[in-house]
């Protein structure tokens, strides 16, 4: 399942923020629905709600040619959520946000599964995203 894909996943990635964030911690496939999390206000906030917000990102990773990844990441500076994508390896902190949740999109992250079909793995993806992690970065990155 995706869960597994994800865990593996985490074994071969060489971005220095899935390591330095734990990806295998993301992943969790009974985790609490979003909207129990903090992090659910601050998106809403920003977004008008989870479904646009998931919509767009969805979207920008969908579209990342070739491997890569998509995340969402802190601006400490604007004091805002952001949605950014980064090609290959490269790292998320060449933006300036502080990660907050990484989305492999790598072939190896799906293609068991999904095979070339990107758009789906991202719209499941969601359903195994361990939002406490996420709720717990964000507190920190806003501190």
């Amino acid at each position: 399942g995706v869960a597994t894909e994800m865990a593996l996943t985490a074994r071969v990635v060489g971005a220095e923020e899935a390591r330095a964030i734990g990806l295998v911690t993301e992943v969790a496939p009974n985790a609490a629905a979003l909207r129990m999390m903090k992090k659910a206000k601050a998106i809403e906030a920003q977004w008008g709600s989870v479904d646009a917000f998931k919509t767009e990102f969805n979207a920008k990773t969908a579209a990342v040619q070739g491997s890569g990844w998509g995340w969402l990441g802190y601006d400490k500076a604007a004091k805002k959520l952001a949605i950014a994508t980064c090609a290959n390896q490269d790292p998320l902190s060449t933006t300036g946000l502080v990660p907050l949740l990484g989305i492999d999109v790598w072939e190896h992250a799906y293609y068991l599964q999904y095979k070339n079909v990107r758009p789906e793995y991202l719209k499941q993806v969601w359903g195994v995203v361990n939002w406490k992690d996420v709720a717990s970065r964000y507190a920190a990155a806003v501190k």
